[in-house]
């Protein structure tokens, strides 16, 4: 059986905090496998980016992974010293983040940059030059031989975060992390930076972790997604299933929150009332119990289990296995 590019197995964060240990993630089991485009879903506060920052270990310093494991490749990413993850980041792990503007350098040209991240290959100049030139034809940049002498705020929007996407996979790395990359962008630009990004990733085969809050990004790209509620993952399969027949209720109230689900015209998008749970204080049974339009008595009670298949999916919820 072949190796997954990426093995999350019962990872914790906890933040500190004056009031005690803010518990961010608690027994994240996620995987991306070879040539494989994984979405990871979830409202804002519910520990995407804390996980993205676990995976490249650029945790804050008040953080700590307190238990679980993290490879990549089958190297154990908790157990390399800082220079041998360094070597890493870029290389074997690329990521693509959502404002470009931000990640890319103002004050250097294009160029400059490109060139600047192919500082590990001992190659003459003018054949990063000319890869450089390439990877840009290949996202589409037009006269890409001038265009690297211009900076980025030369450049619009959607063609910023080609360059970011270039960039990031000039080194053909392993994984590629892409941290709501379309987020910025218009509807016209989301749906052509999708078909790029997905031409590449069959054209390159690395295995992509796709980060997002838009639902509809996340069904057309990807083959499985992994949804997220307050620190943990409540729920994980391929699209299809997931989308067309949610089990866990959190799941089910997100995809009801899509605008292109709103068949009638209204003032007031749907919303999921209440709020994200204290993740200092945890509750002693279901995390969505507060807000869970389905919750009964051992909602209150205990954690829900996790009720797995056959195939490694599964879903987080009291409801779903009295349903077994």
């Amino acid at each position: 059986m072949k190796t997954p590019t990426l093995v999350v197995d019962r990872l914790s964060v906890d933040y500190a905090t004056p009031s005690g240990p803010l518990h961010a993630l608690r027994d994240i089991e996620l995987e991306v496998g070879a040539g494989e485009i994984v979405g990871l879903v979830g409202e804002s506060g519910s520990g995407k980016s804390t996980l993205i920052q676990a995976i490249l270990r650029l945790l804050s310093p008040g953080a700590k992974v307190t238990a679980g494991r993290l490879a990549l490749e089958g190297i154990d990413l908790l157990g390399l010293d800082a220079e041998a993850m360094r070597r890493l980041r870029g290389d074997r792990i690329s990521v693509v983040f959502q404002d470009p503007m931000s990640s890319l350098n103002p004050v250097l040209t294009i160029g400059r940059q490109m060139l600047d991240i192919q500082y590990r290959r001992a190659e003459p100049r003018a054949q990063k030059r000319r890869r450089a030139v390439e990877m840009l034809k290949r996202v589409r940049i037009t006269d890409a031989e001038r265009r690297l002498e211009c900076y980025p705020h030369e450049f619009s929007g959607g063609m910023r975060q080609r360059i970011a996407i270039a960039m990031a996979l000039m080194a053909e790395p392993a994984l590629l992390i892409a941290d709501e990359p379309t987020t910025a962008l218009d509807a016209t630009l989301e749906v052509a930076t999708i078909g790029l990004l997905k031409g590449l990733q069959q054209e390159f085969g690395c295995a992509i972790l796709f980060v997002s809050h838009h639902l509809g990004v996340i069904a057309e790209l990807c083959d499985r997604v992994n949804v997220m509620y307050a620190g943990e993952v409540v729920e994980s399969g391929p699209i299809r299933p997931v989308f067309q027949h949610p089990r866990h209720p959190y799941t089910q109230r997100l995809l009801d929150c899509d605008p292109a689900r709103v068949r009638e015209r209204t003032r007031h998008l749907p919303t999921i009332p209440g709020d994200l749970p204290d993740l200092v204080d945890l509750p002693s049974g279901c995390i969505f119990a507060d807000r869970c339009p389905a919750v009964f008595e051992p909602c209150r009670r205990a954690p829900p289990p996790s009720e797995r298949t056959a195939e490694g999916d599964f879903v987080r919820c009291h409801l779903a296995a009295s349903k077994q």
